[in-house]
This record gives C-alpha cells, structure tokens and sequence, in this order.
C-alpha cells in the first residue's frame, strides 16, 4: 500500500481519525485529499493492519487515555470517525446503557478539544431511524451545534456510491459556521453519487477460492434449514443454518457484518461465480414454495462454499492489495466493522470540496426536523 501512504503524506488538509479499525474510513478520506496525521483504535490486530497498509501514525488503546495527546495537536482542518455502534445497531443488543453507545459522546468531546473546520462521524442506520434513539440523536446534533457547527446528519446506502453492497449508514456532518443553518447534505452528495458495479463483476478480479490471491477460506459447514423461514426472495429469509445467507452475484450483496468467519459469514455459489450456471438458491426457493414439506436437514451442494476473507474486503471496496494482519477470524472482522472505501471517499469528498473553495454549502429550506433546535 505504498501508493496510499505516498498521497496520504502528500496531502494538505489535516485530518485526525478516531475508531479507525483497519482503515476503510481513512483510506476514503485520502483519496478525497485528507492528509491522516493521527488516528486511534482499540483493536491491536486492526491497528497492525493500518501500520502495514497507511502509516505508523495510528495509537492502539482507549481514545480516553490519549486527550491530552489530542489536545496538543494543532490546526486540524477536518475529524473523522466511526464509534463503535453495537449499542445502537438493530443487530445487537439496542441498549442505550451499552458502553459502546458511550463512544459518540467520546467523539464529540475530540470536536471540542480540536474545533475543526469540519468533521465526518459514521454510525448505523438505527440511530437515525429508530424513534428509541431520537433523544440521544437530537442531543447529539445540539451538542455539536453548541459548539459552532452547521450540521445535519444522512442515511446513504452504499450502493449509491460505487459499492456492491447494501448497507445502509448515517453520517453526521459538520461545518465550523452559523449553527442556525442546516446543510442539505441530499443535495450536496448528490455530484458524488456512483451507481456500483455487481458483486460478480467485483469479485472477477480474484482467482478460485483457495488459489492465487484468494487464500482466506472460511471453512464453516453449510447446512439446509428444517424448518426455513421464508421471504419472498430467495436471497432474504434463512434457508440455511446460521445466519450467513447466499449472495446475489449479479446484484449487491447484502450488509457484511463484522461477524462473519463461521456460520454467520455469507455464501458464495461456485457453479453460478465461475461456470454462469442458475443460482442454485432461487431454484430450491422455488421448489420449498411449491411443496414446503422437502425442507430437511442436510449438507447444502458442494459447490456452495462460505465468501472468503479476500472477496469480502473487496465488497468493502477495499483495494486489492490492502493486507490485513491478524488471525483469519480478526480478519473478518475488521471488514464487516469498516467503513466502504469508497463511500468515505463519496462524503468526505463532499466534504473537503467544500473546504477547498470548489462547492458552496447548500441549505434546507424548510427544517425536516425541528426538533434538533430543542
């Protein structure tokens, strides 16, 4: 990753980076012209894997214990981060009392220390979303209001911005500024948007599973549900044990989560990736519909195997070469807890076009919620 530690050193805007697991954020941020002068995380593994691929500018442990090392950094232009979000997420346990839903007050407190002109914060869908967590949300944009900032917050999916993936994020934005304006961060990101290419068109950069530079297989058994839930789409639902389900070649995949290197990891059709055979899957869907009883428990077809290590980086829009260090199961990890490359490079570009002069901040009209001026 010499190119990438090469611009990062090159560029001009001053960029602090917190939760930066392996680098997805970062990564965006430095083809977007940030310059990451510090970061922080809290996974050893994910910190080594930012060492070998971006630069040794990265501090392993509680961002807590590092504020007086943040506090003697100077003329930082822009912040970015994602907290950790299991607290908020759908996925876990949606406690608002879960130290992880500690972390974005974490974040908020660097603003405070370091007042960028602007900052990036990403978080699950959740928090934006779910009336549970308007309170928190609402505090939230208050407090970075209090502080100077024009902000307003967005749910993207990634699949917008030249990623062959569904996930579905919020990003809070901020611009040093008139805190009674609210930015129209729709408007904004919309030159930025890039309809993605398929995960087969993706993933025909890599050889066979198991071959060349495509070595992280995950080895976990695929069996067939006795009891399946169904959906609509062969793709939904849980025809399978575990939660792992198979992937639409020809689509996007569905959210990679950090959970993945065993049954939870998603499946990968060889015959359809390699042969362009029918996806097995959407034949059994068929045939489970016309008669539910031939549901059993059984070994799934061979040629189903489990995605592995390298096309999952590749579906975070990681680049090729990217090492990650670590066991395989840390592996997995970091991908499923990243950022999408290129989303990041999609709204900090947005960002940092605004802090070099090349588009003006664009305001809503009328206020979609007031309730984050209470």
């Amino acid at each position: 990753m010499k190119a990438i530690k090469e611009i990062n050193l090159h560029n001009k805007i001053r960029t602090v980076s917190l939760f930066s697991g392996a680098g997805g954020l970062d990564i965006g941020a430095i083809k977007a012209g940030a310059q990451i002068v510090w970061a922080n995380d809290l996974m050893k593994e994910a910190c080594m894997s930012y060492r070998m691929n971006i630069g040794d500018h990265i501090r392993q442990g509680d961002i807590n214990t590092f504020i007086e090392e943040l506090s003697e950094l100077k003329n930082i232009d822009l912040l970015i981060g994602g907290p950790p979000c299991q607290g908020f997420s759908v996925a876990g346990k949606m406690d608002a009392n879960d130290s992880r839903s500690q972390l974005i007050w974490n974040y908020a407190n660097v603003v405070s220390i370091l007042r960028p002109q602007c900052f990036v914060m990403e978080n699950v869908k959740a928090l934006a979303t779910l009336e549970k967590w308007s309170p928190i949300k609402n505090k939230l944009l208050k407090t970075f209001r209090d502080l100077g900032y024009e902000v307003n917050y967005i749910v993207v999916n990634a699949s917008d911005y030249d990623v062959p993936q569904s996930r579905e994020r919020i990003f809070v934005v901020g611009f040093k500024g008139n805190p009674s304006k609210i930015p129209d961060l729709e408007e904004m990101l919309k030159p930025f948007r890039k309809k993605a290419c398929t995960v087969r068109e993706a993933l025909s950069v890599l050889d066979k599973a198991g071959e060349g530079n495509n070595q992280g297989i995950c080895n976990a058994k695929i069996t067939l549900c006795v009891n399946p839930v169904m959906r609509k789409s062969p793709y939904a639902g849980m025809l399978f044990n575990g939660l792992g389900r198979p992937t639409r070649l020809d689509g996007y995949s569905a959210t990679l989560p950090a959970s993945m290197g065993g049954n939870k990891t998603p499946i990968i059709d060889e015959h359809e990736l390699y042969e362009g055979a029918e996806p097995w899957v959407v034949s059994y869907h068929k045939r489970l519909q016309e008669n539910p009883t031939i549901a059993k428990y059984a070994p799934a077809p061979s040629f189903l195997r489990r995605m592995t290590v390298e096309e999952a980086a590749l579906l975070q829009t990681f680049p090729l070469e990217y090492e990650f260090q670590g066991a395989q199961s840390s592996k997995y990890t970091q991908i499923g807890n990243a950022v999408p490359c290129n989303l990041a490079k999609a709204v900090v570009s947005m960002v940092t076009s605004v802090m070099t002069g090349k588009i003006d901040i664009q305001y809503v009209k009328q206020f979609r919620e007031l309730s984050i001026f209470d």
